[in-house]
């Protein structure tokens, strides 16, 4: 604490007004409200319940863009959100009554009641489909058992028949109560006249169900040529199974988006110190802070609401928003932000920016509005349904007919088992399995090494990749201030202009002064403790250390307690114009040298430019940071100067990611703090880094767990492998349906029967029984898990 008898000069720091001094200036009327959540007029945003692929995200768009009065619909598939722009007014249950006819439910979305809903219904749907999934496996895996093993002993001891009663009491209620959801959609789906994937796998596991159970209850029907018919049960609650899975995984997912906007909101203090007009300080919830209130922020709390210093002064840590690496000072008249922390002083400000209007809400705006503008992930299998699901009706119809008509007798089982076959082999289990093996094995890999890739859209995106555009704080530097140089004046040895420096800032609070104290004790350096200390808000410190005054801080401290500081002058522009902030430190009257302070570039950062360079990769850096601080990063980094965006404001990060896209580049951005979100959102690419904000993980699609650099281009490459293996494996799924298909119909029938051209020399007739179509199904999950497992070896 500063006495009055300080032989030194402290200058005013601006101290509060106590109780009963004037009042500040009126404060401006309140700005209109933005209506509920802070959404813009023309702008309703719905919950969507019951969607589960592209198609599904285009048949809502198309029913919401049907209603009069819309202009443009966009729907999220991931975040399950439709974002509806209006021309004019329209009910928000119109809306909801076009969702609801397409066969899906829609919510209206307002704030925090409903999401506080939203997150039981989706707890809710896990916990049905989690009980799906157990009653399917508990009951399916004896079918299988039965239809694969039964006739083995001990088994084949128990009747065929008797088995097969067996298989159709556990198999229905997996197909019908567990697999009850699916079933349903494919019902949907021959209402709406639509084809995706739902329709295929109700065609598939309900005729091979019907067909067994037929055989069962019938046997008569179908039974040819003394022959037992066959039952395929096992296929049936084996697709039921598989799809229950990869619905469990995406609902999963879907809650993870939900929870990043919940940490992002919850940065916004709860309460806020407000100022009465006779100076009385009252805490209030924060929704009850209003436009042109007074309010009092003390040291160490964070700013409630976006507003502008009236009194006092103090250092704010913007780094989570801003991205500056450095705490700014700020005087009466500077700009505050909600969520930054106060590091120093007490101050008063007028609250002027609060609830929607924050700049903490509208990074959550723009998250959202990046993930829905993007264009949707459309997996493959879905894209090809519509041609695909027809093409296998038409085939089986056809078979069926054919046969029935020209076939050998017994007509009618023959026909069943061609059409029964074709529906067999075309299930997609193969297909199903297609990105799901390869999605497992290669983000397993990935975990082992650092790498946290969060589905198939990243896959997809990192494959068309061409520029890399990097944050710099945290990201390509440490994210805390350290010594980088020390310039002592002639006849000064380095360690004793840092020991004097250290010692004067040991009871300094700034995160400067805690660097310069760090590189002290780093070179095990002895520090004395000051007999007096005092901080001059903006100017730096004055102390006196073994008798004598020490001043570090800026030139102008200097020059305010009389030492001359233009000794130092060349050293000091030397430094900052490489980016360095500069302490003079003066001793006993006589400036005895430079204290240079940076955020310092990380170990790895330079190698893995150079590594992204080598891959014909454009690579960029990003931040908020002045145009002189980041120059001298990138320049150490590797990094071309015209590739160098500086002082960029989160929505600024977004845009300047939107430009780059509009250039005609596939962008994938690399950050690790919140105002790295949006970009992170709007790039084709997240990349987190794992020692940043659980937001910017959230925001991203590939997370680096250790937050090494030299994980981005390895990141890269197990994307694009992994994505290759998913397009190895559909495209020899299809090419065993083409193949396999036409086989199941018959038509190698006529070539290979034994009065055929060559079927007496292969001894095949040409036909395919279903358990014979049922076995080349299982084989094919077989070849596609095998082609997956080679990613096991990647590095």
């Amino acid at each position: 604490m500063t006495t009055p008898a300080s032989p030194f000069k402290i200058l005013p720091a601006g101290a509060l007004a106590p109780p009963g001094s004037p009042a500040p200036p009126p404060a401006p009327a309140p700005a209109a409200p933005r209506g509920a959540g802070g959404r813009a007029a023309g702008v309703t945003e719905l919950r969507i319940v019951g969607m589960h692929c592209a198609s599904c995200v285009s048949r809502v768009e198309a029913a919401l863009a049907a209603v009069p009065g819309v202009r443009e619909a966009s729907v999220n598939l991931a975040t399950e959100r439709a974002r509806v722009t209006l021309e004019g007014p329209v009910p928000a249950e119109t809306l909801a009554r076009a969702v609801r006819d397409a066969g899906y439910e829609a919510r209206l979305d307002q704030g925090a009641a409903a999401d506080q809903a939203e997150r039981a219904e989706r707890a809710a749907e896990r916990a049905r489909l989690t009980r799906r999934l157990i009653a399917a496996a508990a009951l399916g895996a004896p079918v299988v058992v039965l239809g694969n093993l039964g006739m083995l002993p001990p088994l084949s001891a128990v009747p065929m028949a008797v088995q097969n009663w067996i298989q159709l009491v556990l198999a229905a209620p997996v197909v019908w109560w567990a697999g009850w959801p699916f079933v349903r959609g494919s019902a949907i789906a021959i209402r709406r006249r639509t084809a995706d994937m739902n329709l295929l796998i109700g065609l598939g596991t309900l005729t091979a169900f019907g067909y067994s159970a037929v055989a069962t209850v019938a046997p008569q029907v179908l039974r040819g040529a003394g022959e037992a018919p066959h039952v395929y049960f096992d296929t049936a609650v084996v697709i039921v199974a598989l799809i229950l899975l990869g619905r469990l995984l995406e609902a999963r997912a879907r809650s993870r988006t939900s929870q990043a906007m919940r940490r992002l909101l919850d940065l916004a203090p709860r309460t806020a110190r407000r100022v009465a007009q006779d100076g009385a300080v009252s805490e209030v919830p924060l929704d009850q802070v209003h436009p042109g209130d007074l309010l009092l922020v003390r040291p160490g709390e964070k700013v409630p609401v976006d507003g502008v210093i009236l009194e006092g002064r103090s250092s704010l840590d913007r780094s989570l928003l801003t991205g500056e690496s450095m705490p700014v000072e700020v005087a009466p008249g500077d700009a505050v932000t909600g969520a930054t922390l106060n590091q120093s002083g007490a101050f008063r400000m007028r609250a002027e920016r609060v609830g929607a209007d924050s700049m903490l809400m509208q990074i959550v705006r723009l998250v959202e509005e990046a993930q829905g503008g993007k264009a949707q992930v459309a997996r493959f299998a879905d894209r090809v349904a519509a041609v695909f699901v027809p093409v296998v009706i038409s085939i089986a119809i056809a078979a069926f007919v054919i046969w029935f008509d020209v076939g050998p007798a017994p007509r009618l089982p023959q026909a069943l088992l061609k059409a029964v076959a074709v529906l067999i082999i075309a299930c997609p289990c193969a297909l199903g399995l297609a990105t799901p093996t390869a999605l497992l094995v290669g983000t397993g890999r990935g975990a082992e090494l650092g790498v946290l890739i969060r589905g198939a859209q990243a896959l997809e995106s990192a494959h068309g990749i061409r520029a890399v555009v990097f944050d710099k704080t945290g990201t390509l530097t440490r994210g805390r201030p350290a010594v980088t140089e020390l310039v002592p004046a002639p006849g000064i040895e380095p360690d004793r202009l840092l020991a004097t420096a250290a010692a004067a800032e040991q009871r300094s609070e700034h995160p400067l002064a805690a660097a310069v104290v760090r590189a002290a004790r780093e070179r095990g350096l002895t520090l004395a403790e000051p007999d007096d200390f005092a901080a001059v808000a903006g100017r730096g410190v004055v102390a006196v250390v073994g008798g004598q005054v020490v001043q570090v801080g800026s030139a102008a401290l200097l020059n305010e307690q009389g030492v001359d500081p233009a000794p130092l002058d060349a050293g000091r522009e030397r430094l900052e114009r490489a980016g360095h902030t500069v302490f003079a430190v003066a001793a006993g009257g006589r400036a005895i040298g430079l204290i240079a302070v940076a955020d310092t570039l990380k170990p790895d950062a330079a190698a893995t430019v150079a590594a992204l360079t080598r891959e014909w990769l454009e690579v960029w850096m990003i931040t908020g940071d002045n145009a002189r601080t980041a120059a001298a990063i990138a320049g150490q980094a590797g990094i071309a100067p015209e590739r160098v965006l500086s002082e960029v404001l989160p929505g600024g990060k977004r845009d300047q990611i939107a430009e780059l896209q509009r250039r005609g580049l596939e962008v994938a951005m690399v950050g690790d703090g919140i105002n790295d979100a949006p970009a992170l959102a709007q790039a084709d690419l997240g990349i987190a880094i794992g020692g940043g904000t659980d937001i910017a993980m959230e925001a991203s699609a590939i997370t680096l767990v250790g937050g090494d650099l030299a994980g981005v281009p390895l990141a890269l490459r197990l994307a694009r492998r992994t994505l290759e293996v998913i397009r190895q494996n559909l495209f020899w799924a299809f090419a065993y349906n083409t193949l396999g298909i036409p086989i199941a119909a018959g038509v190698l029938v006529p070539l290979l029967s034994p009065g055929g051209p060559i079927g007496p020399i292969l001894g095949w007739t040409g036909g395919l029984h279903p358990m014979l179509a049922s076995l080349a199904m299982a084989l094919s999950s077989v070849s596609v898990v095998s082609s997956s497992l080679r990613l096991r070896r990647f590095h």
